[in-house]
């Protein structure tokens, strides 16, 4: 560890008693007086993460350092930290001098003390005045800040604050996030906030922690978060995005909507498939009607030429289909010929039904590894020629795909996100399971389906489902490919 360093995670592993892993193999390092925010949907195990930080759970392994001790087994009376709950646990019949000194009381300090130590704490929550006031009479805000006031006056060196705002108004909320940005520039110690709202995240942080199923996804500062998603989970719920499907032809130049686009990107594989993201307000767009009569890029005129950026880029055309006022901006979807969809978000407003043109900056164009390629992967063994055992179950496969193998043989089984079809009622299928992640793609979805027996299967469909609709899995025999175990590249007939 450096001394920069004043927490640190190290693989660490939570796994509770039905055998499901809250923490999955989680590593995180903060600095002394830093601003980081754990950001992630219910069930991601953000909370998990500070309450293990905090010494309320144990972690199942790995270590966690507090100033280059190890405090994994520490109770929390003994840990440098603090912590302000979401439901502030503020104690009803005391008031709120009585309840901000209440540590300090414990710790029997002098009454001289103690009075100095509230009431600063008291003036940095902007409380003062409040001494005597029942805490039952006050607002949710002011609870807020007294459970704050409570937390700093120990003056911890460490700050924990499990969604802290959640239970407030927007308002409030907003007016929350000001003086909590300010509170922590004026203690200068370190602050571990998690919520699960991105624009919260995004406004208080140095650094951004996103976590799901468990484990991190990224880490970076609220700018490299929001511009430089690593992942389409990330891309999707850090903002709104376009999220297509495309492929890398070389540096610099990827294929998406069926064209060539420049893009800045390098060091992906010639023909990689990958994922590519496009904020909503970085589409740039005209009315085609202005393009025919020639006052569109490059041209003279003054209502389109300030929008949009001169130069040779790809264009595409659609039909706005549906445009909201959202305040600041209009919120348009846009729908292509071919199919597509995009959420774009301008200043100017177009009416549904008018056909516009779209482009967007190479800059603009943001390239990711797909989390998955485009097939399922699964260990299987043959069980007799045109059968094979995968997931728990027995499939029938064409008789062509067994005639390399034995009885008994291991093999990898290939089945590409498209041939997965799911069923209405989940008795129709093979197996059954639970739609756990919905991923719009453009033109399709992508959806994460998990079985009974806890294994993920991928699939591409047109169809509109729900997250945690119930649903019957099967695959067709001629859409089950078998390979033998290590081969690094996919079946060719899912390419």
């Amino acid at each position: 560890m450096t001394n920069d360093f004043i927490i640190e995670v190290n693989h660490v592993f939570k796994q509770f008693e039905d055998g499901k892993y809250a923490l999955n193999d989680v590593s995180l390092q903060v600095k002394k007086g830093e601003f980081v925010t754990i950001l992630g949907p219910s069930g991601c195990g953000k909370t998990t993460l500070l309450r293990c930080i905090a010494g309320f759970q144990v972690a199942s392994s790995g270590d966690i350092l507090l100033k280059g001790e190890d405090v994994t087994a520490v109770p929390p009376y003994r840990r440098p930290v603090n912590t302000v709950f979401q439901k502030y646990a503020l104690f009803p019949h005391l008031n709120v001098f009585d309840n901000v000194a209440f540590g300090l009381k414990m710790k029997k300090m002098e009454e001289e003390t103690i009075v100095r130590k509230v009431k600063a704490a008291l003036k940095m929550a902007n409380l003062m005045g409040y001494e005597d006031r029942e805490v039952d009479t006050l607002s949710g805000g002011q609870q807020q800040r007294v459970a704050i006031a409570r937390a700093i006056v120990n003056e911890p060196e460490v700050l924990l604050l499990d969604e802290p705002l959640s239970a407030l108004d927007l308002k409030m909320r907003h007016d929350m996030q000001i003086e909590l940005k300010e509170l922590h520039k004026q203690l200068g110690i370190t602050f571990i906030y998690v919520t699960h709202d991105q624009e919260e995240a995004l406004t208080l942080s140095d650094r951004v922690v996103v976590m799901s199923e468990g484990k991190i996804q990224q880490i970076g500062t609220p700018t490299d978060i929001y511009n430089e998603p690593q992942n389409c989970f990330v891309a999707d719920f850090i903002g709104e995005s376009n999220i297509l499907s495309g492929r890398m032809i070389k540096d610099r130049k990827v294929m998406f909507l069926d064209r060539e686009f420049d893009c800045i990107d390098e060091g992906f594989d010639k023909d990689e498939p990958v994922d590519v993201v496009i904020r909503p307000e970085d589409i740039y767009i005209w009315d085609k009607a202005q393009e025919k009569r020639g006052q569109i890029v490059g041209q003279e005129d003054d209502d389109v030429e300030d929008r949009v950026p001169k130069g040779k880029f790809t264009k595409w055309y659609g039909t706005v289909d549906t445009c909201i006022f959202k305040g600041v901006h209009y919120e348009m979807r846009v729908l292509t010929p071919d199919g597509y969809e995009f959420l774009i978000q301008d200043y100017h407003e177009y009416k549904p039904g008018t056909e516009i043109g779209m482009l967007v900056k190479p800059e603009d164009i943001q390239i990711m590894h797909k989390d998955h390629y485009i097939y399922n992967r699964f260990a299987g063994e043959v069980v007799k020629p045109g059968k094979v055992r995968f997931l728990d179950a027995e499939w029938d496969v064409t008789e062509e795909e067994t005639t390399p193998f034995n009885a008994g043989d291991e093999v990898e089984v290939d089945v590409a996100f498209r041939e997965v079809e799911l069923m209405d009622y989940e008795e129709e299928g093979k197996l059954s399971g639970e739609v756990h992640f919905i991923l719009y793609k453009g033109n399709h979805y992508h959806l994460t389906i998990r079985t009974d027996a806890g294994d993920d299967i991928y699939v591409y469909t047109n169809d509109v489902w729900d997250d945690g609709d119930r649903v019957g899995i099967t695959i067709a025999p001629e859409h089950i490919h078998l390979r033998k175990p290590g081969l690094s590249e996919p079946n060719e007939l899912l390419k």
